[in-house]
């Protein structure tokens, strides 16, 4: 999925049943790129090459329990997070916006959506680029 010269950390990928349990929970259709990720790294690490710079991949499990429990719905409504950067952000898909979603990361400490989202990527497939790589020069 990454390059032979990518910084991600891997773990096993998700079972098929982890996969299928998480798309039956979240009323969202996700993108299957998504799916493939967490079938290549069910979690995983690594450098991102703009800001937040660090992406920590929530477990398919991790990421369904949190969406059903609504662990961060009533603050930030509107976002499907499925990874934090490790420095105080949550990684989430922006579904207030039209598909493809946008990947944002969001201030955990800063319930003002105005003031704590900022955009990450455009889409998922633009998002998967940035993993793993070192910080863009500016």
């Amino acid at each position: 999925m990454f390059s032979a010269d990518s910084a991600w950390i891997k773990v096993p990928g998700a079972s098929a049943p982890a996969l299928e349990e998480l798309r039956a929970a979240v009323d969202l259709d996700l993108p299957r790129a998504y799916f493939d990720l967490l079938s290549f790294s069910d979690g995983g690490e690594g450098p991102l090459a703009v800001s937040p710079y660090n992406f920590c991949l929530h477990s398919a499990a991790e990421a369904m329990l949190a969406w059903v429990q609504g662990t961060y719905r009533e603050f930030f409504p509107g976002f499907f997070v499925f990874g934090v950067s490790g420095g105080g952000d949550y990684i989430a898909f922006d579904f207030r916006k039209s598909e493809p979603w946008p990947v944002v990361a969001i201030d955990m400490t800063n319930i003002d959506l105005s003031e704590s989202v900022d955009l990450v990527a455009h889409d998922f497939q633009s998002f998967l680029a940035l993993i793993g790589a070192e910080k863009a020069d500016a």
